[in-house]
């Protein structure tokens, strides 16, 4: 009965389209203190990845950084999260000059209220935040080996800028 208390706790806190993002605060990958609610008044991608250093994720990452350019026109700040530490995250974000903070999780507490935690550790989800920190946009995926694209998520970015949206 406890683990299906549990269950259905974890659940309640999974992250949903149209209302505010949990608060959190984490390491970033310089060692200082990174708070979400420090960044209200700014358009946030949070994007919850496996692990440094893993070909998927490598893609990913890359991707949007190839992206950047069109993130900063369209007012959006990238934020990367995965349960490294501080010193992996360094390391990688200088082997492939990654332009946006890392974040560490290693408790995957952050990635559990986002629901991005899996059997096997870090699932692999993207939320875009808007200036007052609702969640506009989420897809956690199924399979670590699928992501969104850049320029899925540039359209979802545009799409917060339409009338009525």
């Amino acid at each position: 009965m406890n683990r299906i208390l549990q269950t259905l706790d974890n659940y309640a806190m999974t992250v949903t389209k149209g209302r505010p993002a949990p608060d959190f605060e984490l390491e970033d990958d310089s060692g200082e203190r990174f708070r979400l609610s420090s960044h209200a008044g700014s358009r946030l991608l949070l994007v919850f990845y496996p692990g440094d250093n893993t070909l998927v994720c490598t893609r990913q990452l890359c991707d949007y950084r190839d992206g950047m350019e069109v993130f900063r026109e369209l007012g959006v700040d990238v934020v990367g999260i995965s349960a490294d530490d501080a010193a992996s995250h360094r390391k990688f974000r200088e082997r492939h000059d990654l332009p946006f903070t890392l974040l560490s999780d290693p408790e995957l507490v952050v990635a559990e209220q986002y629901g991005c935690k899996g059997l096997m550790g870090m699932k692999r989800g993207v939320f875009l935040l808007d200036e007052d920190q609702v969640v506009r946009y989420r897809h956690v995926e199924s399979l670590a080996v699928f992501r969104r694209t850049r320029e899925e998520l540039e359209t979802e970015i545009r799409r917060m800028d339409e009338p009525g949206s």
